[in-house]
């Protein structure tokens, strides 16, 4: 671990580095963080848990790479048991994954299969929902569900440096600045992402359902 962690206080400017995200253009899909260069950072070294997720269980979808390893790595190191799941042709970065959630210590699997086919959703655990439809279906369940106490949220961020960027999500021509029009002057990385779904995880986020929580950079949504 590094000696400063996501308490550490900083210039949130410099806080990471990126690099030259132009070095080795683009990738095909679904792109993979063992390509990517420069590398995206998950929190390995800076993310320091408090058990603050100790005897929950969690479902990462995309967990291999991105944002999900990140969010993974952040839940297994607050104490949760977590399952990944990824596409076969991510093996090698959701190996990764798995290996750093059983440094952990939590009781961490990974299951490959591809999202969009639904018989294997609802062998996984009935998942289903476009991107387009995924506001609605978090505000209309929470409403729903909190009868049970059970409470869900979402978390919109924009612009992130993951695998996805090199392999089509950003035109070529984008990637030389990527990120440097926002007001901080960079992208996010992964690791500044995970402490926002640990809150909404953990027992902290205790008033808080039904909503959408946007990590910008800046850039609001509209």
């Amino acid at each position: 671990m590094s000696k400063t962690d996501q308490y550490t206080m900083q210039d949130p400017r410099h806080q990471y580095s990126t690099g030259n995200t132009r070095k080795n253009e683009s990738q095909p899909k679904p792109g993979l963080d063992t390509k990517l260069d420069p590398k995206a950072d998950h929190g390995e070294e800076t993310y320091r848990g408090a058990a603050r997720l100790k005897r929950r269980k969690a479902l990462i979808t995309s967990g291999d790479s991105g944002i999900g390893r990140a969010v993974a790595l952040a839940f297994a190191r607050e104490g949760a048991d977590v399952v990944i799941n990824y596409l076969e042709s991510e093996g090698a970065d959701g190996e990764q994954t798995l290996s750093l959630l059983n440094q952990a210590g939590v009781n961490a699997k990974a299951i490959e299969g591809d999202i969009r086919n639904e018989s294997f959703c609802r062998a996984m655990v009935d998942y289903a929902s476009t991107k387009g439809a995924i506001t609605t279906f978090t505000k209309g369940c929470a409403k729903m569900l909190i009868k049970r106490g059970i409470r869900i949220n979402g978390v919109a961020p924009v612009p992130v440096w993951t695998p996805l960027q090199q392999s089509g999500e950003q035109p070529e021509e984008n990637l030389e600045e990527f990120g440097k029009h926002f007001p901080f002057g960079r992208p996010g990385q992964p690791a500044e992402l995970a402490p926002v779904y640990v809150y909404l995880a953990s027992q902290e986020s205790s008033y808080v359902t039904a909503e959408i929580m946007g990590v910008t950079g800046g850039e609001h949504l509209p």
